[in-house]
């Protein structure tokens, strides 16, 4: 598990990780809708994480589960 920020930009959101100091782009997401939002992600470096489903507020704080490179 790991903090992540997450906030959109330019109508892309931005993934970012401060303690690898990684930021990639989520190009794929399971629930999309302003009321439901998250789920399984995958980012633009091809790994894929979990962000709990919920309402979508962006930019926020929030703790992910790495599921797979």
């Amino acid at each position: 598990m790991a903090k992540v920020m997450l906030r959109e930009e330019n109508g892309e959101i931005c993934f970012y990780i401060a303690k690898k100091d990684m930021e990639e782009t989520i190009t794929k997401i399971e629930f999309s809708s302003e009321e439901n939002w998250g789920g399984e992600v995958v980012l633009s470096n091809g790994e894929t994480w979990w962000i709990q489903p919920g309402r979508k507020s962006l930019p926020k704080e929030e703790v992910c589960k790495k599921l797979s490179d």
